[in-house]
């Protein structure tokens, strides 16, 4: 059993600060972080498909490319990816591509997860990468609150019909 340290708290902490941040532009309120090895932040992101019409600006891709940008290297071994929300198929391929070795995240995402709830693209061992660890459920009453009020809202104003 894996155990959530209180860097993984803390660092989850930051990412729905993040995750806050991608309200202002009516953005899916996810966000994300990649920790080099030493635990530093390396990258930050949070949804803006809204704000950029980019379907690929998911959180996690933002925070991927920050963090790629700023050790200028595509390969982040070594580092970990903490985001909000479980990772979709997108955002799982990306943090293969990536071969980001720890996942944490907040809320499970019953519909397209990626990380064990609908499909475990992480840990598939078909595929030449695998995540080494994945931490599931930190902060997740939090996180999934967050979601959840950010979809009534949505349907209040009648902007989403599920």
């Amino acid at each position: 059993m894996t155990t959530v340290s209180d860097g993984d708290r803390a660092a989850m902490r930051a990412a729905l600060d993040e995750a806050r941040g991608a309200l202002l532009s009516g953005d899916v309120p996810v966000g994300a972080l990649v920790l080099d090895a030493a635990g530093s932040v390396i990258g930050r992101g949070r949804n803006e498909r809204e704000k950029h019409h980019d379907p690929t600006a998911h959180a996690e891709v933002v925070a991927l490319r920050q963090a790629a940008a700023a050790t200028g290297d595509w390969q982040l071994t070594g580092c970990t990816l903490v985001v909000t929300l479980e990772p979709c198929v997108l955002c799982a391929g990306a943090i293969l591509a990536a071969r980001i070795d720890r996942v944490v995240f907040g809320a499970w995402d019953e519909k397209a997860g990626a990380a064990g709830s609908v499909v475990d693209l992480l840990r598939e061992r078909r595929l030449p990468h695998r995540v080494a660890e994945v931490v599931g459920g930190v902060e997740e009453e939090t996180s999934a609150a967050l979601l959840r009020e950010f979809f009534e809202q949505q349907r209040r104003e009648g902007a989403v019909s599920t």
